[in-house]
């Protein structure tokens, strides 16, 4: 299958690293015209220097904006007024007992993974629905359904993703624009390579080993029993701005190495 997005804008919230930098790759691979976003312009430079020193022909360009926020959000907007492709892919975690999350905490959680996805649609879906073609994608994760006791405010967050994406399908019906998600499994994005990385300093492991036995442990239930690569579910993401995705909108596809224990 050849994914052609020559003539398309792609762009990908908290792409400088990990999955979104994956992604942008990904679509730039596809002949996308993809924007980079990060909240420094020293991230967003670098990865415009690292996507282009693996593929000089890449149509790429890049946004410094924080875009948690209704500024950020703005400057984007003002910077690229129009998109063919939107992924979602903002996002943080962490792992530490419900008591201990404060209020500001929740409230950052939400503003971060959820409402820079809201802001970034509402800003960019009408000029798909015009033009009668379109792909939002939201970054979800496994964690909407199988949700972790130690990271009950990410889950919540990508559980109200899904909320969101079906809504949108529902809403953009017959345009021929689609709204999906994606849910990951964990994955070695550069904060859980970090975390592996702290680890398997103290224990002398390889992050390899430290990220096996941390899918062992969390997520048992694993058919593959390791975390993803980044390219891994960059490809279900890719596809699903595809031309060849027009007959899947609303739907929440899944890339987590089969731990989720349901056929449906």
């Amino acid at each position: 299958m050849e994914i052609d997005l020559s003539g398309k804008t792609a762009i990908v919230s908290g792409s400088t690293a990990g999955i979104g930098f994956a992604v942008a790759e990904g679509l730039a691979d596809s002949g996308a015209r993809v924007v980079v976003t990060g909240r420094t312009q020293s991230r967003v430079d670098a990865a415009l220097s690292a996507l282009r020193e693996h593929r000089p022909e890449a149509a790429a360009t890049g946004v410094a904006a924080d875009l948690a926020t209704t500024e950020g959000v703005r400057a984007l907007t003002e910077a690229e007024p129009r998109a063919d492709i939107l992924v979602n892919n903002l996002g943080m975690f962490g792992f530490k007992p419900f008591e201990e999350y404060s209020d500001e905490e929740w409230q950052q959680y939400f503003e971060v993974n959820v409402m820079s996805g809201v802001r970034l649609t509402r800003a960019y879906l009408g000029g798909m629905t015009e033009a009668g073609w379109g792909r939002v994608v939201f970054v979800s994760s496994e964690s909407a359904l199988h949700i972790p006791e130690d990271m009950i405010p990410y889950a919540m967050t990508k559980t109200a993703q899904l909320s969101i994406a079906r809504g949108l399908a529902e809403r953009v019906r017959g345009t021929g624009v689609t709204v999906n998600s994606v849910l990951p499994g964990p994955t070695l994005s550069e904060s859980l390579r970090e975390f592996f990385e702290r680890q398997a300093g103290e224990t002398g492991e390889s992050v390899e080993e430290v990220g096996r036995e941390f899918v062992r442990e969390k997520r048992p239930d694993s058919l593959i029993g390791r975390p993803l690569d980044v390219a891994e579910v960059a490809s279900m993401i890719v596809y699903a701005c595809s031309p060849q995705a027009s007959g899947t909108s609303g739907a929440p596809l899944r890339v987590e190495g089969g731990l989720i224990r349901s056929i449906a």
